[in-house]
């Protein structure tokens, strides 16, 4: 397998275990802003499966076909209905939520040709490899991650 998508593919199914262990926060930590005046816990979950789901269906069927790209979302707007709808959902279901959408992307990506992960295409003015466009949106997981991971004292310990 390519050794871009042995990466990018670890770091989905990474996430999804990273995702699931934050069923053991009590809803108070769940609920507990990253930062004052930043979104909780919660929040930051919830807005991923609109992003992931746009992927799914806005992205990746297009990078490499002859149709226009679909137009991206108001990031702004996707970010904010996320957030409200992660306010008011169940932990629970917050988490299976994403672990179902990352699930998807996770498959559909391992249906990427090999040869495809260093194929260019371009974004707007932006040109760039399948590769480059997921290790940014990895990149993306990784720096809320960590937000999360530096918001309680014992998910830094359970990392030891």
């Amino acid at each position: 397998m390519n050794k871009y998508k042995v990466e990018i593919s670890k770091h989905q199914l990474d996430s999804i275990t990273f995702v699931k262990s934050l069923e053991e926060l009590s809803e108070k930590e769940w609920r507990t802003e990253i930062e004052e005046g930043k979104w909780t816990i919660a929040e930051i979950i919830g807005h991923f499966k609109p992003w992931d789901e746009f992927i799914i269906h806005k992205r990746l069927p297009y990078l490499f076909s002859k149709d226009e790209l679909p137009k991206g979302p108001d990031s702004k707007k996707m970010n904010l209905d996320s957030a409200a709808i992660s306010r008011r959902e169940n932990q629970l279901t917050t988490i299976e939520n994403f672990i179902s959408t990352r699930n998807e992307l996770y498959k559909k990506i391992n249906e990427i040709p090999d040869e495809y992960w260093v194929k260019n295409f371009t974004i707007g003015e932006t040109t760039l490899s399948l590769y480059e466009y997921l290790k940014g949106l990895a990149q993306h997981d990784c720096h809320h991650f960590r937000q999360i991971k530096n918001t309680h004292l014992f998910l830094k310990e359970r990392e030891r």
